[in-house]
């Protein structure tokens, strides 16, 4: 029994694997929908594994290492094949070039993993947008397909699909840089903190059961969004801080306290 606890964690987070491996297997074979399902999948199971083993008291470097090798198949490798047969098939060299260079920016990523927040975006978010893109982007102009879809969202497909290549690039670079994000791993979704955050959750599901493949889209976007706004944020204070402390404390400004010890100092003649 005891054993079945702790094989548990490691079945999703094989399972994790396999999606990755038949997301390739789709891909292969131009099945790009149900290639970037198998990711989407891939990102579940990978935030239920954690889970299970922290729930379970399993938690074991090897479950840590073998999670990492499971996330550079789904999250590294499989939607750099995927958006090779997407988009940079046609490019030739630059998109070989493409490709290497965000998988080795996952590998690096993953090599330095932090389990209280995440430094640099999180390999399944990076991910998670491009497998999204390519839901929606398979929903554009298709007639054969019913699902709803959220109209500004669509009508912007043919456009992230042009800038592709680029932004596989800064995914890319994001995920090496020293931008912080969240880590949603450590949602506590099953009790929420307020009403409010209960309802925000339940308007959120419920859109993404309406519009699956544009709000998933949607979701990672804010996600990758939110970390470079608050860098931005961050470096606005920093920079005004710095301003402040150099800026010289007008006379006025003082208390009175002070401006008698000022003239004190200025009437003893030491």
């Amino acid at each position: 029994m005891k054993r079945g606890i702790y094989l548990f964690p490691a079945l999703l987070t094989l399972s994790n694997l396999a999606a990755g491996v038949m997301s390739m297997l789709f891909a292969a074979r131009y099945h790009l929908s149900s290639a970037a399902w198998c990711i989407i999948a891939g990102i579940i199971l990978d935030m239920l594994d954690g889970r299970v083993a922290r729930w379970a008291n399993a938690t074991s470097q090897f479950g840590v290492e073998l999670d990492s090798l499971c996330d550079l198949v789904t999250f590294g490798v499989a939607p750099a094949f995927l958006m090779y047969r997407v988009a940079l098939e046609p490019l030739g060299r630059p998109g070989y070039m493409i490709v290497i260079f965000f998988v080795m920016t996952a590998v690096l990523r993953l090599a330095r993993f932090k389990s209280t927040h995440f430094v640099g975006l999180p390999v399944p978010a990076a991910a998670g947008i491009l497998a999204s893109f390519v839901l929606s982007y398979e929903l554009f102009g298709n007639d054969t397909i019913s699902a709803k879809t959220i109209p500004l969202v669509m009508k912007r497909m043919p456009f992230f699909y042009r800038f592709v290549p680029l932004v596989m690039i800064l995914l890319a670079f994001l995920m090496v840089s020293n931008v912080q994000y969240g880590n949603f791993k450590q949602l506590k979704l099953g009790r929420p903190k307020s009403v409010q955050n209960l309802a925000f959750l339940l308007v959120g599901l419920l859109l993404i059961f309406t519009y699956p493949q544009n709000m998933i889209f949607v979701v990672f976007s804010l996600y990758v969004l939110a970390g470079l706004v608050s860098l931005a944020w961050r470096f606005y204070h920093a920079q005004r801080a710095k301003r402040t402390a150099g800026r010289p404390v007008p006379l006025y400004g003082r208390r009175k306290t002070d401006v008698g010890q000022v003239e004190e100092s200025m009437m003893d003649p030491r």
